[in-house]
């Protein structure tokens, strides 16, 4: 049976509603709690004394109870003795401000003081626990890097630094040589001369941005390998490490398969609506972000917080609909989720989450929300084998954080968002109802028929050949604008036209390039196969001549006419199409809907917001069908109620 549960904290209510919670969570068909991520102080009240009874009895409740436990270790919220009495622990923000006491994750990475107190309360905790049956699955820290707590420009941090980049270049001259310091007369003699990416005039190097980003990466990342490990060591052998990975991955600062390669599996907090937004993000993104989670480790994957009630601290968001979070908690499954606890048992009265909902209200009544978890938990406890079974995929988009924050660093068009641009590829293949990996582009890609690059301005050698070994085997590779650009320095292809390194592969290149905006587009039309399609480009435009590459769009303004849009180049056995700019939805769709066609990728037709997803186990197949929409639908003969969910049996 899966692990269906509940985010707990009991140390929220008076001690005797605990017998009653607990009744509660059994009775809804929950068979596990996550605690004790945010309890610190209660578990080290003073320096150095450590106290563990009060979880004590909490779990042996939970035991007689038949429910096993997810504990967190505290770290991501620290007690005031320890910011009193160390304020070096504290992480400082560009401005030179200390982030003071009273938030959450405002400790620095590199503060030796912290990562010392840091271990000896994991270590307490996990080996106090080490031998309790009843713990399953340890939770390292809470949510890395959320809320901007990935970035700090302290002093310990800027030593730091220094450190890191002569690691790195060796010697000075290198560094000056690979960054083009020459320009602006940046040159630096030694390296304790380098700045951290505090405001300045105009705005710092491409270069120094790219190894920042990379350090404040590294930074985090050791920190959260250094608390596994001693997880690791002192846990049971039936235990199991994990941590919790937020919302927004391509706006952090750090590598997120680098920072769960460690764990046992990847565990997500699945927030399709939170705090401000007036409606949910679109189905294709939630989609998009289950995908990136099960990539991480190319394995099914925990939610560890599925939303149900409306969220927010100041302000608070739309209102789930009935059974519309069910309806994503059965997305998620059917994307490769196999065990899920809701967030939270109950909205707490006081402190900054009182306006985070949860299973139940601060009324205290089991209404209609603990009602529609209780279904789903009785719903789909008897597909263990179905949730368990992996998912093969035949499309994969492909990503690389460095490319990710050279665009960060210099996004050359004021509305280009780069998860917008990876979304523009990956929604009509979503569209077709295909399985999709979202995966780090130094993947093995052997397994796939179609990889997806969306805007990859930094590509080396060796990504190029590995996507040029893949088109020659029959491969179809779909690039958008801008690729090739950059090198792994941050810097511009030096007497190489673009797109550099994948010029051949395209079968393209670029003469020139304009910066648009989601109002300044250029207008195209389709040549060829997409003959008479008309549609536009977003955001930018790369200015085509074709080599050895076919046409399919070409730009409509007088003066450009004679430059393609769109391409599609022979390459070996395979395809490579370049897309040069923000292409419109249904021409996208087309171009889609072509490449499936042509790699015999098996596709579903439903309606618009109905989603379809085929499970197969070893035996049988089984398709998940939810409706997005709050209107009724129609799969198949098959009548689905607004936000309804269905898993038919093949």
């Amino acid at each position: 049976m899966p692990y269906l549960g509940v985010d707990y904290y009991p140390e929220h209510w008076p001690k005797d509603m605990m017998k009653e919670d607990i009744q509660g969570i059994k009775e809804m068909g929950a068979n596990i709690v996550r605690i004790g991520e945010f309890a610190w102080h209660l578990m080290e009240s003073k320096e150095g004394e450590f106290d563990f009874s009060y979880f004590d009895t909490v779990i042996e409740s939970l035991k007689e109870n038949g429910l096993d436990v997810m504990f967190g270790t505290p770290t991501a919220t620290f007690p005031a003795w320890l910011a009193d009495q160390y304020p070096s622990i504290l992480s400082e923000d560009e401005y030179g401000h200390k982030r003071v006491f009273g938030g959450r994750r405002q400790y620095c990475f590199n503060s030796d003081v912290y990562r010392e107190h840091s271990a000896r309360i994991t270590k307490e905790l996990v080996q106090h626990y080490q031998n309790e049956q009843a713990i399953v699955v340890w939770q390292v820290d809470n949510e890395f890097g959320h809320e901007g707590s990935d970035q700090c420009y302290c002093d310990q941090c800027h030593a730091k630094f220094h450190e890191f980049l002569a690691e790195k270049y060796h010697d000075i001259d290198s560094l000056n040589e690979r960054w083009g310091t020459i320009f602006w007369g940046q040159t630096y003699n030694q390296f304790n001369e380098i700045p951290v990416p505090k405001p300045t005039i105009t705005t710092h190097n491409p270069g120094l941005k790219l190894d920042w980003a990379r350090f404040r990466s590294a930074s985090l990342n050791s920190f959260a390998h250094e608390m596994t490990n001693i997880v690791k060591w002192y846990k049971g052998p039936h235990q199991h490490v994990t941590t919790n990975v937020a919302g927004g991955f391509f706006n952090k600062w750090f590598d997120h398969a680098e920072n769960l390669w460690p764990m046992d599996f990847v565990s997500y907090d699945n927030y399709p609506v939170w705090g401000g937004l007036e409606e949910p993000i679109p189905p294709a993104e939630i989609a998009m972000t289950l995908d990136f989670n099960r990539g991480l480790l190319d394995q099914n994957f925990w939610i560890v917080e599925e939303l149900m009630g409306a969220q927010g601290h100041d302000v608070i968001g739309y209102l789930p609909r009935p059974n519309q979070a069910k309806m994503w908690s059965y997305q998620a499954f059917a994307h490769g989720c196999n065990h899920m606890l809701y967030f939270r048992w109950r909205g707490m009265t006081r402190g900054a989450e009182q306006f985070c909902y949860g299973v139940i209200d601060h009324d205290n009544q089991y209404g209609r929300k603990y009602e529609e978890v209780q279904s789903l938990f009785d719903e789909i406890s008897s597909y263990e084998d179905v949730l368990d079974s992996p998912i093969k995929s035949e499309v994969a988009v492909i990503y690389d954080y460095d490319n990710i924050w050279s665009w960060r660093s210099q996004i050359q068009s004021k509305d280009f968002d780069f998860k917008e641009e990876l979304m523009r590829l990956y929604r009509p293949f979503y569209s077709l109802n295909t399985h999709i990996d979202v995966i780090p582009s130094d993947r093995d890609l052997s397994t796939y028929k179609v990889v997806l690059v969306p805007a990859m301005q930094i590509i080396d050698q060796r990504l190029a050949d590995q996507l040029a070994a893949f088109a020659e085997k029959g491969g179809t590779v779909v690039f958008s604008y801008r690729a090739g650009l950059k090198n792994k320095d941050n810097t511009i292809y030096f007497k190489e036209p673009l797109p550099g390194p994948v010029r051949s592969l395209t079968g393209i290149r670029v003469e020139e390039v304009e910066s648009l905006t989601k109002e300044r587009t250029a207008a195209v039309e389709g040549k060829g196969d997409f003959n008479g399609e008309t549609s536009h480009v977003a955001i930018w435009r790369d200015l085509i001549i074709a080599e050895t590459a076919e046409v399919l769009f070409r730009y409509q303004d007088g003066l450009y006419g004679q430059y393609a849009a769109v391409t599609r180049n022979s390459y070996g056995k395979g395809k490579v199409y370049y897309i040069g700019g923000g292409l419109g939805e249904q021409s996208m769709d087309a171009i889609a809907k072509e490449i499936v066609g042509d790699n015999g990728i098996s596709i579903v037709a439903s309606e618009n917001d109905v989603e379809v997803y085929r499970r197969h186990t070893e035996e049988e197949s089984f398709t998940f069908v939810m409706n997005h929409s709050d209107q009724m639908k129609v799969f198949e003969h098959l009548t689905l109620q607004p936000y309804e969910s269905r898993i038919i049996k093949h």
